[in-house]
């Protein structure tokens, strides 16, 4: 697996040790995020691999969202596979599987120092059901504060055109629910929007080229994730 030098600052694997070190009571909690076909599974799998290389065995744990958690397969099969019948039904379902996802899988991780690696987060639920199916921002957000979703340390935005998206979930064969938005505009919709969070929100998400091949893409990842550690460490020494 292609992975950044090594000997860049000190290490990768003494900068990331030295963070954990430095009175990190809880991991790393990580997303990463972009319009179906993007890439995301391969990137987050590959990912929390480095991870583990990295920090150790069972230091990271990989997870996704709808559905990645002992009760959410029911609400997977319903968001992708079923019939909704409105933007706020699905907007809830999917709020609901994130609470119990948050629960079960990511906190209790996250309280034992692990550190998270989550395919689709709050940014999907903005993207897709603000900007692609037409509720209003703040109105998803107000519901999200209210639940008190925890943002991200850090989030991985696979920034891919709609066309070449198209054609990798074309090879996979018959698309889901949310994916056969591509036949309309929605999924360029979804795009705009997770180019406006990247823009609002430039401290917390980082955005990689997701059209590059897989191994590129790899490396810029651990990259632009290991920068992040540096400057939060960086945050931290300066308050203390």
């Amino acid at each position: 697996m292609t992975t950044p030098d090594r000997d860049l600052d000190g290490g990768l694997d003494r900068d990331l040790d030295r963070g954990l070190d430095r009175g990190l009571d809880r991991g790393l909690f990580i997303t990463v995020e972009g319009i179906d076909g993007c890439g995301k599974t391969t990137q987050a799998r590959r990912l929390c691999a480095w991870l583990e290389d990295t920090l150790g065995s069972g230091r990271a744990l990989r997870t996704f969202e709808p559905g990645g958690w002992g009760g959410g397969a029911l609400l997977r099969r319903l968001l992708l596979d079923g019939t909704v019948l409105t933007s706020r039904t699905e907007l809830l379902l999917f709020l609901a599987d994130r609470s119990g996802h948050l629960d079960a899988e990511v906190l209790p991780a996250l309280n034992r120092g692990q550190w998270v690696v989550c395919e689709r987060y709050t940014d999907s639920t903005l993207a897709y059901q603000s900007w692609g199916r037409g509720i209003a921002l703040e109105e998803i957000e107000g519901l999200s504060n209210w639940c008190r979703f925890p943002a991200p340390d850090v989030t991985v935005l696979l920034d891919v055109d709609e066309k070449t998206a198209r054609s990798r979930l074309g090879a996979r064969g018959k698309l889901d629910r949310m994916e056969s938005g591509f036949e309309t505009d929605f999924m360029a919709r979804v795009a705009l929007g997770y180019r406006e969070l990247a823009r609002r929100y430039p401290g917390r998400i980082v955005v990689v080229d997701g059209a590059a091949d897989e191994d590129r893409v790899a490396a810029q990842v651990t990259e632009r994730v290991t920068e992040r550690v540096r400057q939060r460490r960086r945050l931290e020494g300066e308050r203390t």
